[in-house]
Order: structure tokens, then C-alpha cells, then sequence
């Protein structure tokens, strides 16, 4: 072993000197002065690009073809392949950068891509090599969630990708399939939604590269086995997050590892605040949820299997730190994982896995029911869980069975399906945490030899799940780490201390702040006001109203925002310049100041089923408000803890379930077509001069509708909202648009 490692040593020195040479010749390669599309490279060269050209891929083939092997393209200094203006909006962008098809042992080196869907699209590119390059401004999607309130429209979907969905549907720096023995690193991405994208790529060697604050993933694996991943920053890979408001994550994720992903090292990478850190699930093939299905043995042992996760720090996700369902024998080991919203670890169905010498502290803080804190495990099989050490979790370790009627008949459960059995807990800290175990169901779980200081409560286990007490495992007692070789120089876990912590999470409609460049947001309507929140600055920024100013209009400047408020009631349209260090935003925005007159209600009457009964029940009810808007974030809680009235918030009627919202308003509107927008949990029912426009009358998550009227003349009209809560969440805004004459 010694000699192998010293063998490895001088073959990375080796490899270092070599490209060291090569940055020494680089002056004897000839130069291509890129200036069009479908630009042909057969040959090592120097690339160079007119400086603020701007190339568009016209037919989405690429731009720059690589059409030889064993070649090396080296971008020359402040050459960028562009392929838009930079006012372009990021979910217009369109093309390719770069393609290679077919062709090996190309060598990219100190690219820079901007402007396009894609930087970088390799298909069949063995010993394909990716060097120094950045990939900025590229594709994103424009994101409807708000600071305010989800939108559920944003949520990914990662399950497809045989035909290179996540490619055509949210676009990447890097984009690489079948291929094997690729090596990317020192890679920069930033201002895009997803970094590198590995779909079927074979032992390989990513490193050094910093993909981070994205509104994607940063790097995501599909049906990708046998690789290095080390050392890697892949931090605030995020959407679907607003700080205490609520954390979805919509499937965003530091590192994705999707349809069976495995025999992978996983090392030293820095991979936090994203809405997972890590998310691995075994995929539809190999549950049997694809179109065809293949023999029980296929589907045995199936999963994202055998990886070895170590030394990375897994912390502030949005849900899980690391979620790896349906899986066997990954090690997870010495990573750092720390207040995650959810839970530490999301191992649903997992079997044969140990996780050791981790550092779990602070999860859970706003975990789902009983899915919270540490390790949670669900139908979880032989696995083993040692010498970690617990610090104030909602829970340290929850395992349990229950009736899974839909995944318990898919191939994958027929095949491999044991319940909650055999799990065992060893040589464990447990300090501070509200409940160190936590067993539902489970059998023949052995609890032993761990340690509880300041634990609240110990063990709760229903009748039957009782833990076994078993002191003879001195197997287990001195079960070291495995050992494993970190690819790279740089040590990005702990390089963002400053950044710790979930409130770091700041998100715009394109994603999260990077902390580094100025940003301004629309927060949303507050108190009546719009709201705009900066970030990044030192001082406040100049604001000012331009164009044809409403008199009525003001601006309020306060600690970190500028808000825009009127004198009375109406529809007021405004233009807002806003100025500031390396910040110039001109807002075209629209305040809508009415006045509401609302009535809430409890109500034992299903309004789905005797909407009468429902009425009679509002008809009852004393309780009432005015208000300047309808933005009613009642989240867990109801209208007892907006501070409506103070009737209201004296009401011992109002819980957080089964109340209702009828609210009314008159208005004079201006003539031209408008647009209702609501966001809604649970039913939503609008009503314009006696029409009804919008119509969700169900039980549903935060929901987006919309619809639309026309007004013929300046006659006051009437408008209704009526809201109804089941129960859990709820939420009721409304928000009017002039869409145009």
C-alpha cells in the first residue's frame, strides 16, 4: 500500500509538471480568432474571441464543434464565448457553447462561457479534460416562489433522464455522457441553475471546482458509477427556501445522485445550504416504477449502492443533509452535519449501510411531524450506527415501520423488502438532545454501550420496539474510518464559516445571493406598502420615482428596504430607479391599495360539500376586519395570530384548522383587462361584478391561480374572495395586474 500511494504521488506531480510545460508552450500554439457560429477545431490551439462578441447558436448544435482526438484548446486571456447580450434574461437563454461528440483525450482548458442553455455539452468523450474554466450566466429558470410564499411551480423533477431531460428542461454548465476517465476541475460556475452534470460517466475524477449558489444542483450524477468526487465547493444550491417562512428546497440539491449511482467516493467536499446537500435516490428502473419491468432477481440489491461519503460537511439544507433512500452498504463517515431544517439523514428503505464518527448537531428544528433531528431511517435493515456524536437534535436516531401500501408492492420492495429489523446503535454521544432514540415498530434493535448527558428524554419505543441491550461488540468497538485519497489542493470545508448558518439563505427570482455582489428583491406586499429589500451594501442605495409620478405615491426608507406607499385607495403604477455600487434597477411595479372588509369564521360545515351551510355558519360569526390587503400568511398558525383585530386575536375559536376567510372590496379600476393572481391553502373562490374568475374550491397545497376580467368603463365593481382552511398549512393572498387595453 505504501509503495501504491507513493507511486500515486509522483504520478499527480508528474501530471502537474507536464501541464506546467504545457502552460510554457502555450505561445506556440496557433491561434483561431473565433467570430461565428459552427466554428470547426480539429487541431490543438489557442482560441481567441473578440472582446463583447456576441455569438448565438443558431441551429443548437454548438458553436465551437471539437472535431479531433487527442487534442488541447486553451482560451487566450479575456476571451469569453458569449452567446447574448447580459440584459438578456436568464430563462431566454438559448444554444450551446461548446460541443464534443465522439472524439477522446480532448483537453479544454481556461474556458469562459457565458450567455448560453448549455456551456458544454460532451457526449462519448473518454479521457475527456476540463481545466480553469468559468461558467457564468447561463440558463436559469425564473422562479415564482417569493419570500412570502412557496410556489409549488418551481419544484424539479429528477426522476427522468434517459433522454437527457435535465439537460433540455433546466440546462448546465457542464454536460457529460458515456463517457468514462474524465477529469473536470478547477471549475467555476456561478449564476446559472446547474453546475456539472455526469449522465452515464464511468470512473472519473471531479475536483477543485467550485459550483456554488446555484438554483439547481450543483453537481448531479445519473446512472454514473466508479468516480472521484473530493473537494469540491457545491454550497447554496437552493430554491424553495425562505428563512422561518418555510423550507421545501424543491428538490435543489448541493450533489444529486440519481438512478443507480454507485461505487463512488464522495470526500472533502464543502456541500451546504442546499435543499438537500445530498440527494440520492435509486431511481424508477431500479424500483419498478419505468414503463416495462424487468424479473424479480433484477431488482435485487438495486440502488444507489456502495458509495463512501466522508469528510464533507453536509450542513444548513433546506430538508435533509443527506437523503439516500433505497440503497445498501454506502459508508458514511467523519462528515459534518449540522442544522439541517429537517433531519441530519433521510435513509428510508436502506439496508446494510454504516454510519460512523459523524457530527450530527441541531437538526429538525422545523422537521415534518416526527420526521426530525438526526438520522431518521424508515423499513431500514441491518444497518449500523457508531461512535457518532449527537448535539441538541430534535431527535438523534427514529426508526420505524409503518404501512407503506404503494411502495410495498413495487418490485423493489417484493425483492428486498424486510421491514424495520436487525438496526444497531454502538458507542454513540448523545448530549443535549430532546430524545436521543426514537422506535416505531422496529425489531430487534440493539441499543448499547452509548453514552446520554443532558438528554431530555431516552428512549421512546412503542410496545414491541423495545431496544435489546447487548454489550458483546467489541467487533464494532474499534471500527476505525475507512481509509480513502482526497484528488485536489483545495480545502473548501469550513472555507464559508461566515456564511453558517440557514438565515444565510437569500433568495431573488433567479436564485440565491451569492453574498458577494449587491442584490435587490421584491420582498412582497407589506403593511400595505411594496417592499424591496437590498442586500450586499453599505450604504442605502438612491431611490426615486420616475416617469409620470403619481401624486399620491411616496417613498419610506428603511433598515434594508425601500418601500412604496400611497396616500388612499386604488390602483397606482409606478416606476422605481434604484442606484448603488455595481446595482442599477429600473422596476415598473403596480400598488394595489384597497380596502378590505373581511370576516372570519370557524366552521364545522364542509364548505366542499353544503356550501349553505358553510354561509349560515360565516353569517354567525362577529368577527371582523379591515384591512389595505389580503397577503394572510397563516402557515401553521390562523387569523387569531395576524393581529386583524383585536377581537380577533382574543378569539379562543379561531385555531390553526377549519376557519374560514370572506373578504369584499369596491373599486374603481381603469379600463383595460386585469389579472387576479392568489395563492391559496386550501380552497380559493373569486368572484369579479358577480363573476367568477377563480375556482379551487379543494383541498390543496400552496397553489397559484389565476384569471382574468376586463373592465368596459371607470364603474365601481364589486370584488369577493372566499378562503377555506382544512387543515396544517394555510395561506391566503390575492394580488391584482393590468395585463393591458
Amino acid at each position: 500500500m505504501r509503495n501504491l500511494t507513493l507511486s500515486l504521488t509522483f504520478l499527480a506531480l508528474l501530471c502537474s509538471e507536464l501541464r506546467f510545460a504545457q502552460e510554457g508552450d502555450d505561445h506556440k500554439l496557433p491561434v483561431i480568432v473565433v467570430t461565428k457560429d459552427d466554428t470547426v477545431i480539429k487541431r490543438s490551439c489557442r482560441v481567441r474571441i473578440p472582446e463583447g462578441l456576441v455569438i448565438t447558436d443558431k441551429n443548437d448544435n454548438g458553436v465551437l464543434l471539437i472535431q479531433g482526438s487527442g487534442i488541447r484548446i486553451v482560451f487566450t486571456k479575456d476571451s469569453v464565448l458569449r452567446g447574448a447580450e447580459p440584459a438578456m434574461p436568464h430563462d431566454q437563454l438559448r444554444g450551446l457553447g461548446i460541443r464534443i461528440d465522439g472524439k477522446s483525450s480532448v483537453t479544454i482548458e481556461d474556458a469562459r462561457v457565458q450567455g448560453y442553455k448549455v456551456g458544454l455539452h460532451a457526449s462519448g468523450a473518454d479521457a475527456l479534460r476540463i481545466i480553469g474554466c468559468t461558467f457564468t450566466n447561463n440558463f436559469r429558470q425564473k422562479l415564482r416562489s417569493t419570500p412570502l410564499a412557496e410556489d409549488s411551480s418551481d419544484w424539479l423533477y429528477p426522476h427522468d433522464n434517459d433522454d437527457k431531460q435535465w439537460m433540455k428542461r433546466y440546462g448546465a454548465a457542464i454536460y457529460i455522457e458515456k463517457s468514462t476517465r474524465v477529469t473536470v476541475h478547477d471549475v467555476k460556475v456561478r449564476r446559472g441553475q446547474n453546475g456539472i452534470i455526469l449522465d452515464r460517466v464511468q470512473d472519473s475524477s471531479i475536483f477543485d471546482n467550485d459550483c456554488s449558489f446555484l438554483s439547481g444542483w450543483g453537481l448531479a450524477l445519473w446512472r454514473s458509477n466508479g468516480n472521484r468526487i473530493t473537494r469540491n465547493a457545491l454550497d447554496f444550491c437552493i430554491r424553495g427556501y425562505s428563512h422561518a417562512v418555510y423550507n421545501r428546497g424543491q428538490d435543489s440539491a448541493g450533489l444529486l445522485m440519481f438512478e443507480q449511482c454507485s461505487n463512488n467516493l464522495i470526500a472533502e467536499n464543502s456541500i451546504t445550504h442546499g435543499g438537500d446537500g445530498i440527494f440520492g435516490h435509486a431511481g424508477k428502473e431500479a424500483l419498478g416504477q419505468g414503463k416495462t419491468q424487468a424479473k424479480a432477481a433484477f431488482y435485487q440489491r438495486r440502488g444507489n449502492n456502495d458509495n463512501l461519503i466522508i469528510a464533507n460537511d453536509l450542513s444548513y439544507a433546506a430538508a435533509h443533509g443527506l437523503e439516500m433512500p433505497f440503497c445498501f452498504g454506502n459508508r458514511i463517515y467523519e462528515n459534518r452535519i449540522v442544522g439541517n431544517a429537517i433531519c441530519g439523514i433521510w435513509g428510508g428503505y436502506s439496508q446494510d449501510s454504516s454510519i460512523g464518527h459523524n457530527e450530527f448537531s441541531r437538526n429538525g428544528e422545523f422537521g415534518y411531524g416526527l420526521e426530525r433531528g438526526g438520522i431518521n431511517i424508515e423499513h431500514g435493515a441491518d444497518n449500523l450506527i457508531h461512535h457518532n456524536h449527537f448535539h441538541r437534535n430534535n431527535c438523534g436516531v427514529h426508526l420505524w415501520d409503518d404501512d407503506d401500501p404503494a411502495l410495498l408492492k413495487l418490485p423493489w420492495a417484493k425483492a428486498n423488502h424486510r421491514g424495520c429489523v436487525d438496526n444497531r446503535i454502538l458507542f454513540n454521544h448523545f448530549d443535549g438532545d430532546l430524545l436521543a432514540l426514537h422506535l416505531r415498530a422496529a425489531k430487534r434493535t440493539i441499543f448499547s454501550q452509548n453514552e446520554l448527558l443532558r438528554v431530555k428524554r431516552a428512549v421512546n419505543a412503542t410496545k414491541g420496539s423495545e431496544p435489546l441491550e447487548d454489550n458483546d461488540n467489541t467487533a464494532s468497538q474499534d471500527l476505525p474510518p475507512p481509509s480513502y485519497r482526497a484528488l485536489g489542493r483545495s480545502k473548501p470545508v469550513g472555507a464559508r464559516k461566515a456564511l453558517r448558518g440557514r438565515e444565510k439563505i437569500i433568495m431573488d427570482e433567479w436564485g440565491p445571493w451569492d453574498h458577494e455582489s449587491p442584490m435587490l428583491r421584491f420582498k412582497g406586499e407589506i403593511d400595505g406598502a411594496h417592499r424591496y429589500e437590498y442586500f450586499g451594501l453599505t450604504n442605502p442605495p438612491k431611490a426615486k420615482l420616475t416617469g409620470t409620478v403619481d401624486r399620491s405615491l411616496r417613498l419610506v426608507q428603511g433598515k434594508g428596504h425601500v418601500d412604496v406607499r400611497s396616500r388612499k385607495a386604488g390602483v397606482h403604477p409606478y416606476e422605481l430607479q434604484i442606484e448603488a455600487r455595481s446595482l442599477s434597477r429600473r422596476i415598473k411595479g403596480q400598488l394595489l391599495s384597497l380596502r378590505w372588509q373581511v370576516a372570519v369564521f370557524p366552521w364545522t360545515v364542509d364548505p366542499r360539500k353544503d356550501l349553505d351551510g358553510w354561509y349560515a355558519e360565516a353569517k354567525k360569526s362577529s368577527l371582523h376586519a379591515e384591512t389595505s390587503s389580503l397577503q394572510f400568511k397563516y402557515g401553521n398558525g390562523g387569523p387569531k395570530d395576524l393581529q386583524l383585530s383585536p377581537q380577533i386575536s382574543k378569539s379562543e375559536e379561531l385555531t390553526g384548522d377549519h376557519f374560514g376567510t370572506i373578504a369584499r372590496t369596491r373599486l374603481s379600476l381603469p379600463r383595460g383587462k386585469w389579472r387576479v393572481v392568489t395563492r391559496s391553502d386550501d380552497g380559493i373562490r373569486v368572484t369579479v361584478a358577480g363573476k367568477r374568475i377563480i375556482d379551487n374550491w379543494t383541498h390543496h397545497g400552496p397553489s397559484t391561480d389565476r384569471g382574468e376580467f376586463t373592465v368596459k368603463n371607470s364603474k365601481p365593481i364589486e370584488i369577493l374572495v372566499e378562503h377555506f382552511e382544512i387543515d396544517g398549512y394555510a395561506w391566503l393572498s390575492f394580488d391584482l395586474q393590468w395585463v393591458g387595453l
